[in-house]
């Protein structure tokens, strides 16, 4: 059976904006360029013009060879995990060109594979061509070279008697991919700058690979494709806006204020003492209490059920005059034996616990911790349920620093090793705008000033 591979893209100037798409159908054995599709198509997310550039190169793979298997290969983790079947589709939008996607070849015909952005620049550029197109007035056209891609009747019997020479190869190549490591699940988080430092230096490769999609722009997973490397047009053309998402389910992430445990830098979870606030972060908690009061822009306060964090949104619940809604999924990390205990410490009574726990998000701390992965997950499966509960609504959500900074980093689509770039201090604010579409803003406030 024939190998076809389908890579394509898709991108949005102001996701939503004017958008298009771009795909590709090439021959895994020699690279050869089978045929090319790109389209305009108005006013779409980035995800959805990913999606309908996926259907697209699917649709061209099955007018080459109906018969074939099929490689898609993207550099959107959204559209990969989703097709794949990893991850659900939530989003109205996305759900039926995910099914339309999935008729075009029978199931099992068809396989994912994630690839960084720098290794999908041929649909990456028939994307933007389709853009520059479209702020033109006019749709995608082929240029000659690409029109004399499609192949005739004797070429495409050709290629199909060529299709057992080249199936091998291709073989070859897919079992090489499958080595590959996947990528580590979401979170790590250092207590001090030397946990930050081993962490870093024992980033697997697969983390790496996260961070290469970080850096060359695969930020859609939360927050859409930055702007392409094509200016945008400074006036949209007549007839041109962006659907009404409404208006976003905004969060403001408060970090609790100091304990006893916080300026020592010890290690302070949900498994330990439930430490109280000191007295410094009793007059951090009133200090950050006038300043929401001030701005007047709260109107639901949740907080984690760890003392520290009742306190601080008691503090400002009082001030503005709203209840407290206690969330189970808000609390810190569960630091099993390490609680209570500095880096240096922990190093001198669990060094290999701890080499592993530096080595992979998945390892848990001595004495039934919790891994970061597991937090990722437990904060995610949070931040869906509030956001659902409280859109069009801002909400002041007291919690801690790994929370706070997985949630960030989620909404980025950032690497596990940002978080290790992000000061988070004690009674500081963020916030992260979450819209229908789900994307996601983030404004790293980190605010402090009502402190001095």
């Amino acid at each position: 059976m024939r190998e076809l591979v389908v890579e394509a893209d898709g991108g949005s100037r102001g996701n939503p904006g004017p958008a298009g798409y771009g795909a590709v159908v090439l021959d895994p054995a020699t690279g050869e360029t089978l045929a090319e599709r790109a389209e305009f198509i108005g006013v779409a997310t980035n995800n959805v013009a990913e999606y309908k550039g996926l259907v697209a190169g699917l649709r061209a793979a099955l007018e080459l060879f109906p018969d074939a298997t099929v490689h898609v290969r993207m550099d959107s983790k959204l559209v990969v995990e989703q097709m794949s079947g990893r991850w659900k589709i939530k989003h109205p939008d996305m759900k039926p060109l995910a099914a339309e996607a999935a008729r075009v070849f029978p199931a099992g015909r068809v396989r994912y594979e994630w690839i960084p952005r720098e290794r999908n620049k041929h649909a990456d550029r028939l994307a933007n061509e389709a853009m520059d197109a479209g702020r033109r007035g006019e749709q995608w056209s082929p240029s000659a070279t690409t029109a004399a891609l499609a192949p005739t009747a004797d070429l495409a019997a050709a290629r199909a008697a060529a299709g057992d020479a080249t199936a091998g190869a291709a073989r070859a190549r897919a079992a090489l991919a499958s080595t590959r490591p996947e990528p580590e699940p979401e979170g790590l988080f250092a207590p001090d700058e030397t946990l930050a430092a081993q962490a870093r230096a024992s980033l697997s490769a697969a983390a790496e690979a996260d961070r290469e999609a970080a850096t060359s722009g695969d930020f859609e997973a939360e927050a859409g494709h930055p702007a392409p490397t094509t200016p945008a047009p400074t006036a949209p053309a007549s007839g041109w806006s962006g659907p009404d998402m409404g208006a976003p389910a905004t969060f403001v992430l408060l970090r609790h204020g100091e304990t006893a445990l916080t300026p020592e830098k010890r290690f302070s979870g949900s498994g330990g003492s439930d430490p109280e606030l000191s007295a410094a972060g009793v007059r951090q908690a009133e200090a950050v209490a006038a300043a929401l009061a001030a701005r007047g822009t709260i109107q639901e306060i949740v907080s984690s059920p760890l003392t520290r964090c009742r306190q601080t949104a008691q503090a400002v619940a009082a001030r503005l005059g709203l209840d407290v809604r206690i969330e189970q999924g808000l609390r810190e990390t569960d630091f099993g034996a390490w609680e209570g205990l500095t880096f240096a410490e922990v190093r001198e009574r669990y060094k290999d616990d701890l080499d592993a726990w530096l080595a992979s998000p998945k390892a848990a701390p001595t004495g039934g911790g919790e891994s970061f992965a597991t937090v990722a997950r437990r904060v995610a499966v949070t931040r869906d349920r509030l956001a659902a509960a409280h859109a069009g609504r801002t909400v002041l959500l007291v919690t801690h620093v790994t929370p706070i900074k997985t949630l960030v980093r989620l909404a980025l689509g950032a690497p596990p090793e940002s978080l290790f770039r992000m000061e988070l201090s004690a009674a500081s604010l963020s916030a992260v705008a979450y819209y229908a579409d789900g994307n996601a803003s983030v404004r790293l406030l980190n605010d402090t000033s009502h402190l001095r």
